[in-house]
């Protein structure tokens, strides 16, 4: 896909960065774009129903913004199963999504009057049957990940031969066997992966029928993309190859409840990271590779960047300068693991130095909540939402 220029702010952000100059390292995000990416999404597969994966960014603006306007949620935890309630969303539109839980967690999700489960394994069933009996409960079958530029494979989701089996057995323990769910790979750049997963619940549907097991709910999860250094294909094109891949394989017969779980494709454009220069160098004289330091590393919220997966679009301050040569870009931690990029080509100004400023364009999803707390003492990054 071709390389796209870095995204100009739009002049809401534009202003308020150039009236408050906030120090860095922060996050400013426009939750008023947050609700036109979650229109969009909505506007082209209106057929489903879209369950904001809170995990992508949980500020509460961003959250009462989607409960208002008819969003609902999928958590990871019972804090963001809180989250979620405190936004104003009742518990039947929130979705407890991850197939990894404490049986007390389950119990207070329960408890909370969720009624909406995950699971891929046995165990997970068994811990669901017990600590939220009649519950619907929906397992998640494993996919190649081919496509995405920060693959899900391997640790969530089992073969479909397991989720056949298993899905029998939920019936059997009391649950109600709800459906199927699938993640074809966060950043997802090829729209056609969704077909071959489509297609492999469309079969578990009618195998399981066959066994007087209705199944109901296709959750196609989540993938929808932000536009980092590629360009991207739109809402439109995504829905146009999921509503075929869904009239192809389940014909007239399409499940009574379809979801689809975005996070980075409703918040990764709305928002930007500022970050400052610390220090400029290079390993030795002649050194044709500057290393570049940053007030923000892997620690501080870039954990994205972790084996290069995610290239932001990089703007800087000096960037009116035509003189530009191979930069390493890390962060400002004593650990010799905080870089963010140094494979990847970034050319970045000659002229760059202490005290300049730069801009990660698309950075509203998987910062803020990947910062840690405090290691070297550096504190999270500072929030805004406008």
């Amino acid at each position: 896909m071709a390389v796209v220029p870095p995204t100009a702010l739009n002049e809401k952000l534009q202003r308020y960065i150039a009236q408050t100059n906030p120090a860095t390292p922060c996050l400013v995000l426009d939750v008023d774009r947050v609700a036109q990416n979650y229109h969009a999404l909505h506007d082209a597969l209106p057929i489903a129903q879209i369950f904001y994966a809170i995990k992508a960014n949980p500020a509460a603006p961003i959250l009462k913004r989607l409960a208002a306007l008819g969003a609902s949620f999928d958590c990871a935890s019972v804090n963001e199963i809180d989250m979620a309630l405190a936004a104003g969303c009742p518990p039947p539109r929130i979705s407890y999504g991850n197939t990894i839980k404490k049986q007390k967690d389950i119990a207070a999700a329960y408890a909370r009057g969720i009624r909406i489960f995950a699971f891929d394994s046995e165990m997970e069933l068994a811990k669901l049957a017990q600590a939220a009996p009649g519950s619907r409960v929906f397992c998640r079958i494993l996919t190649s990940g081919e496509g995405a530029e920060w693959p899900l494979s391997r640790k969530f989701g089992c073969e479909p031969d397991m989720a056949y089996h298993l899905l029998l057995k939920a019936k059997a323990l009391g649950l109600e066997p709800w459906g199927i769910s699938f993640h074809v790979g966060s950043q997802q750049l090829d729209p056609r992966q969704w077909d071959v997963a489509v297609g492999t619940a469309a079969g578990l549907f009618r195998l399981l029928a066959e066994q007087g097991v209705q199944l109901d709910m296709i959750n196609l999860g989540g993938g929808f993309p932000s536009t980092y250094q590629k360009a991207v294909p739109t809402p439109t094109d995504y829905a146009r190859v999921i509503r075929q891949s869904l009239t192809d394989h389940f014909g007239n017969q399409l499940p009574g409840t379809i979801i689809m779980e975005p996070g980075r494709g409703i918040v990764g454009d709305a928002g930007v990271v500022l970050a400052e220069v610390v220090l400029v160098s290079r390993k030795h004289e002649n050194d044709t590779i500057r290393w570049v330091y940053l007030d923000i590393g892997l620690y501080g919220g870039m954990q994205e960047t972790l084996f290069e997966g995610i290239h932001y679009q990089i703007e800087t301050s000096k960037d009116a300068d035509p003189q530009r040569s191979r930069v390493i870009i890390a962060g400002p931690t004593c650990d010799s693991t905080d870089v963010l990029y140094e494979k990847a080509d970034y050319k970045l100004p000659d002229s760059l130095a202490a005290g300049d400023r730069l801009t990660f364009h698309c950075a509203g999803a998987y910062t803020t909540t990947y910062a840690s707390q405090s290691f070297n003492g550096f504190k999270p990054l500072d929030e805004y939402y406008i």
